[in-house]
């Protein structure tokens, strides 16, 4: 398998987290997004949209972090990752949508603001994030994952753009569950951790 990927791409990190969760071996491909490698021809053809990350899994192209997390649960027969039974999956496409609305134009664009310049109101999606903060807060206070009882790729979905939270300038001191829930990931075997900057309230 090979990952094209930025290392300051949470939705990079994403899809890397769980290869690395899997144990499954995978070449990381590094993507130049400062001097545009992402809407070169070569990398379109790939994904179309011009955005990473992408997995090449022997040919088999897969673009869009959520979409990699699902391909990869299914072809490795990881039930316990993406549950089969109708309840159970459709709990994890809730919050792969979250992941794709609310994370997106929350703690990820608040940190796109200071990580890479992005035009975005400092104070609506900072205001967007803790939203959302509120509504994780109240999921797992009387619960370990978000979906079952053990995790799962929600899970991973929602972790990466809520633990940088901060370098977007969001302060997550008040979110104790939340708080708990990270660390619950970052303690799984095959954890790897999404590079810190130093900027917002990282700083």
């Amino acid at each position: 398998m090979k990952l094209y990927h930025h290392p300051l791409s949470g939705h990079s990190h994403r899809a890397r987290l769980f290869l690395s969760l899997l144990g499954l071996p995978h070449e990381l491909i590094e993507v130049d997004l400062k001097s545009g490698a992402h809407k070169k021809s070569e990398f379109l053809k790939l994904n179309p949209f011009g955005q990473v990350p992408v997995l090449d899994d022997n040919g088999v192209v897969i673009s869009d972090s959520n979409a990699i997390l699902v391909y990869v649960a299914l072809t490795s027969g990881r039930t316990d990752w993406l549950p089969e039974d109708p309840r159970g999956t459709a709990a994890v496409q809730r919050w792969l949508s979250v992941a794709a609305g609310e994370v997106a134009y929350g703690p990820a664009a608040a940190r796109l603001i200071t990580v890479f310049g992005a035009k975005y109101s400092p104070d609506e999606v900072i205001a967007r994030a803790h939203a959302l903060l509120a509504k994780l807060e109240t999921e797992l206070a009387s619960r370990e994952w978000l979906v079952g009882d053990h995790p799962t790729i929600a899970d991973v979905a929602i972790y990466s753009y809520v633990a940088r939270a901060p370098e977007g300038n969001v302060d997550l001191s008040d979110y104790r569950s939340v708080n708990a829930f990270l660390r619950r990931i970052e303690a799984l075997p095959g954890f790897v951790p999404f590079v810190h900057t130093p900027v917002g309230l990282a700083v």
